[in-house]
Order: structure tokens, then sequence, then C-alpha cells
């Protein structure tokens, strides 16, 4: 196995200096291009901007934030720089909150891309003599195609699997050596279940030894998990399909935060609210602006994601911005009797409490005129069979929990495991049943 933690090292160890000089350069360049592109056209001269003005990185604030919503109502051709056939591909967001939104690549917007992926995988240690194995949709979905095709670069022998059919999965594991996983993290957990099934130990009875988790925020403690269960190292991936997709940020091996790929993009972290920026090491939304597309480069883009400016040098040697991992999305977020709670605050203490299975489902609902949250938690098979008791102390257990992580008190369920809905894609954890919602 090649020793060298770099897959391109002088890009990313460069001073800060050089990068931000790097940077600058290539803002320049992506602003010139997005002014051939009849939104940004029109953006520019409303906010009476043009590309020659931009001096320094902070002259990019002169250019008004763009929204989901811009993207939506403006339509994805006309954010197209370049004539519409030097576009090769299309790949589309998952319309989680809304009309899924198209996005455009050139062939070098796709080249760059597998690049970055690469970058990353190579970084936590993947490389040639490994079986990669991606169980992401493939199609529309950027996740599966983004990672296969950075998995080919780096020359590692890939498994398109696909999403779902999880014995089949089980069974390619076993079949071809899999040492790489790709995996949605509750995704991971319910494939656990699975092996168990099958009367199989996914530490044992494969050669798993890295996955690259990810396309869901999730706990710590459900990485945790992963790692126990399967025996491997585990590793926080980010990207978003308005940036490419995956390849935007991830872990190194010292797991103290994700890189940013500075090369690639500027990162602004701003309040939510005001759109001012935040202090480094101060949440707020994430910001980004892709300084290497060519086909619908998008600048200051509101990624909605909740994140930090991590401060400091990384031990691994890396220059680029590390960023916390990602909280959760300004719109997952929901309010129940004046309080703001975010799934994975529910997420932290279920999983932090022993006898909690791995599914879980938050049911908003208006029972006589007033709003409530309702928990309904599998527990363990074990537990489930045993003592009434027991089961009573674990729900006290976790009333208390909550009551002191999110200051309200739910009414918890406790259900038999298996018995709440599964996804083989992103979870689906909040259902809003609330009269006015």
């Amino acid at each position: 196995m090649d020793e060298s933690p770099f897959w391109e090292k002088e890009l990313e160890t460069f001073p800060t200096e050089q990068l931000r000089a790097l940077q600058l350069r290539r803002l320049r360049r992506v602003t010139e291009l997005c002014e051939r592109s009849p939104y940004y056209r029109q953006t520019f001269r409303e906010a009476n901007f043009e590309s020659s003005q931009l001096k320094t990185l902070d002259d990019l604030r002169r250019i008004p934030f763009l929204t989901k919503e811009d993207l939506r109502a403006s339509g994805p051709f006309n954010f197209l720089a370049v004539p519409q056939d030097e576009i090769v591909r299309v790949h589309s967001t998952s319309g989680t909150t809304g009309v899924a939104t198209p996005i455009f690549h050139t062939g070098e917007d796709i080249e760059a891309w597998a690049n970055l992926v690469a970058r990353c995988m190579y970084m936590v240690g993947m490389r040639r003599s490994d079986v990669f194995q991606n169980t992401m949709g493939y199609g529309l979905f950027t996740g599966g195609l983004g990672f296969h095709y950075g998995a080919e670069r780096v020359g590692a022998m890939t498994i398109p699997a696909g999403a779902g059919n999880s014995r089949r999965q089980i069974r390619l594991m076993q079949d071809f050596g899999t040492t790489c996983l790709h995996i949605i993290p509750s995704y991971a957990l319910y494939l656990g279940t699975v092996f168990q099934e099958m009367g199989l130990n996914p530490a044992a009875d494969t050669q798993l030894r890295l996955a690259f988790i990810g396309a869901e925020p999730h706990t710590e403690r459900m990485r945790e998990r992963i790692e126990e269960l399967y025996g491997i190292k585990a590793y926080n991936s980010y990207g978003l399909t308005e940036m490419s997709g995956p390849g935007v940020a991830f872990e190194c091996p010292e797991k103290q935060g994700m890189h940013l790929w500075e090369d690639s993009f500027v990162a602004e972290i701003v309040d939510p609210a005001s759109g001012e920026r935040v202090a480094e090491g101060e949440e707020g939304e994430l910001v980004l602006t892709a300084l290497h597309r060519r086909g619908m480069p998008l600048l200051r883009y509101r990624t909605r994601d909740l994140t930090a400016a991590i401060p400091g040098a990384c031990a691994c040697g890396r220059s680029h911005l590390r960023i916390a991992r990602i909280k959760g999305r300004t719109d997952d977020m929901f309010v129940i009797k004046g309080v703001n709670v975010f799934p994975m605050q529910v997420e932290k203490v279920l999983l932090s409490i022993l006898g909690v299975g791995s599914n879980y489902r938050i049911v908003l609902e208006t029972v006589e005129m007033q709003d409530r949250m309702k928990l309904m938690v599998e527990v363990t098979g074990g537990l489930w069979k045993g003592d009434v008791q027991e089961l009573s102390r674990l729900r006290d257990r976790l009333v208390e929990g909550l009551r002191e992580e999110i200051m309200i008190t739910p009414r918890v369920e406790l259900v038999e495991p298996g018995s709440l809905p599964r996804s083989e894609g992103k979870a689906a954890r909040v259902e809003d049943l609330r009269r006015n919602h």
C-alpha cells in the first residue's frame, strides 16, 4: 500500500496565503464566466457589479446570495454559462424540500468532481488494492455516480450495487471481498439487522475496513455504532447537488472536523437571519461559491446547512478549512411550544441510552388545540421481550434525557423492533400532522 496520505500534496498543504491567492484567481475567472449566463448578467447589473471589481475575496460580498428558491424561480437554463451543446450530464436535487432542481455539468466539471471525490477517498486510506461497494442510488442522485467516478479514479475495483436489496448487498460483500463501503448512516444500522437475520456478523463475516457515510445528518454516536457494528473506520462526507455532489468536504483520519476543499470552493458561514458572517467557531449557515464549475457556476449559494468553522491547524498537515459536522438544515428544524428542535438533538439522546434500537419516528400533532410531540422508539429485541418494569424505566430515562436536551417533555412510546417504517435511502424522521402546519 502506498504510504503517502496525499492525493495532491501541494494543493492539500498550500500555505494559507497561497491558497487565498489561488481562490482569488479562480474566483475572478468564474465570475467572468458567470457574466455569460442570463441570471448573473441581470444580477450583476442590478447589484452594479462587474467581475473586474474583484480585488480581494471580501469583494465577493458585493454579489447577492443565491437561494434554492432563486434556482427554481429562474429555471436552470438561465444559469448556463456555456452553450448547451457543451453540457454532457444533468443531475438533480432530491426534491425533499420542494421541486427538484436540475444542475448541468460539462465534461470538465465531471472530471474536476471525480478528482475531488478521489482526493477524499484517498485521504482516509482507500487504494487501488481495495474493493469498493457503492450502496447509494444512481441516476439523478449525485451520491452514487460521484463516489463511483472517484473510486475508479483511485483505481479501486468498484461494485455499482445501487440502493436497496439488502440481502444482495451482503452477498456482494462476501462474494467480492468488499473492503470499502459508501452508505447512508441510517441504512448502515438497518443493514446490521439484516446481517443478524441471515445469521452473520458484519465484523467477522466480511472484509470491510472503511465506510464513507453521509447524505443525511447524523450524530457522533451513530458513527460510533456503525464502527462498532462493522468493525471498521467510518468517515463523514459532505456535499450537495448544487455544488456537484459529494466531495465538497470530508473528514481526514484525525476526525476533527471535515476539510472543505478551498481550491474548489469559497466558504462563508453566516447568521441565517441576518446574512452577516459569524465569528470563527460560531454556528451559522454554510454559503458556498463554486470555483471549478463551467457549465452552471453558482455564486454565494445558501446551502441551509448549519455548521461552524473549526479554528487552528489540523494535525494531518492539510491547510484547508475545517468545518464541524453538519448539525442539520435550517429547514429541518421544527418549532414545538416555542422551542427550536433539530432531529439530531433527539438522536443524540436516543443513541446514548442502552436498550434503544436503531429506528425512531418523531410525530408532531395537535391534541385538544395544543401542539404536542410524540416520539416512537424501537427498543432492542431482548428488552422488548423482557421485564415490563425495565421498559418503564427505559421510557423514564428517555423522557428525562430529552427534557434536558430539548427543554420540552415529549410523549415517548416504546415499540417493537422492526415495527416502524424503514428506508433504504435518507431516513424520514419527522411526521408533522399539526392542524396549522
